[in-house]
């Protein structure tokens, strides 16, 4: 009697544990696009029908607003600055996105860089809080899923603390209390704007866990060591359904699709090193993939559209790759990529060869 108990124990714990790794496998993943073809809402509203025939679910968009004395500026590029954006400034495109009738493209992210990253983290901040709310609450009226948060050091270098403006008079404790603090303001202002959203991290943990790990330095001296405390901060304050993402850019040009379960644990499990509250970023957080279509090599230096052997992945591969992302992922894999469009002005593609259309097609199963 107890054997049989044991073994129905035993059954039942092996049914749970085949139900829990099966559940992520059965979700909807979601396929979105970023790259050098990143549109605007202008464009999206002239040529959404081309954009829905391509084999994503939504598309990692920027935003342009006119200057008052002539001339277009870039939304996207200079919100983590001085200067406070305006609801006018950003009319002509909220109204374009209002417009679009979007059918397949319910998972679009309008992109929040942090350029042009000219203040210090002692600096005062309201100018990047009232951008973030802003661009938060346009991405909701305009029918967005949420924010594409990028991190990137393309203007200044934000978060490597020896080369703050104090550094030598503050400590990586005191800078690092500053950066969990404003992680907090900017996901409280994204949340003010667009309750329950979703913020897709180009990188989360993963990124400076990383640079610890593989470095063996301690986060103080790492290129983004204050980016986790930044996160730690935007953990805090994310409340209600609100959600993250880590895009784990690090995945960019993964051909061996064993490594996709390993790329996983890293940020689930291992990235836990560098986080300060585990319980509520395994509830917050959703993990998923980037792969790069024009993955660079040393030994290669461009990409070649009528000579597949010479690019870094084939159409086979890259199918096969994206595929196995898409298995493993909890929600959400992007492509990138730089030289090959999947539109263009005209919303034609470009230098974009069909076999990889077709790959990717087959990768979801369409």
């Amino acid at each position: 009697m107890a054997k049989r108990r044991g073994r129905s124990v035993l059954l039942a714990v092996i049914l749970l544990c085949a139900m829990v790794a099966g559940a992520r496998g059965g979700r909807q993943k979601h396929l979105i696009e970023m790259g050098w073809d990143e549109p605007d809402p202008a464009f999206m509203r002239q040529h959404v029908a081309e954009l829905e025939a391509t084999p994503f679910d939504g598309v990692v968009y920027n935003i342009t607003y006119a200057k008052p004395g002539g001339g277009t500026g870039r939304f996207t590029w200079e919100v983590w600055g001085r200067h406070a954006f305006t609801e006018a400034d950003l009319a002509p495109a909220l109204a374009d996105l209002e417009a679009t009738p979007f059918r397949r493209f319910q998972y679009n992210f309008l992109r929040f860089n942090v350029t042009p990253a000219d203040l210090d983290w002692f600096d005062d901040f309201g100018a990047v809080v009232s951008n973030a709310r802003l661009a938060a609450s346009v991405a909701r009226r305009g029918g967005s899923k949420g924010i594409a948060f990028d991190s990137e050091h393309y203007m200044g270098d934000l978060f490597d603390y020896p080369k703050q403006r104090d550094a030598a008079t503050r400590s990586w404790e005191a800078y690092a209390a500053q950066a969990r603090r404003r992680g907090r303001e900017v996901m409280e202002a994204f949340q003010a704007g667009y309750p329950d959203l979703t913020v897709f991290l180009l990188c989360g943990y993963s990124l400076p866990y990383a640079q610890t790990a593989d470095d063996h330095k301690p986060l103080r001296d790492c290129t983004y060591g204050l980016y986790a405390p930044f996160l730690d901060g935007m953990v805090d304050a994310a409340r209600g359904g609100t959600r993250l993402v880590d895009g784990y850019e690090l995945s960019y040009g993964e051909r061996d699709t064993a490594r996709f379960a390993a790329h996983y644990r890293r940020m689930k499990h291992d990235a836990l090193a560098v986080v300060a509250d585990p319980a509520k970023y395994r509830r917050v957080f959703s993990f998923g993939f980037g792969i790069r279509i024009d993955q660079r090599n040393p030994k290669w230096l461009g990409w070649y559209p009528d000579s597949l052997k010479g690019n870094y992945f084939a159409p086979e591969a890259f199918g096969r790759v994206v595929r196995k992302a898409l298995e493993t992922a909890d929600d959400y894999v992007w492509i990138y990529g730089e030289a090959p469009r999947w539109w263009t002005p005209e919303g034609r593609p470009k230098d974009l060869p069909e076999v990889y259309d077709r790959a990717l097609r087959a990768a979801r199963g369409r």
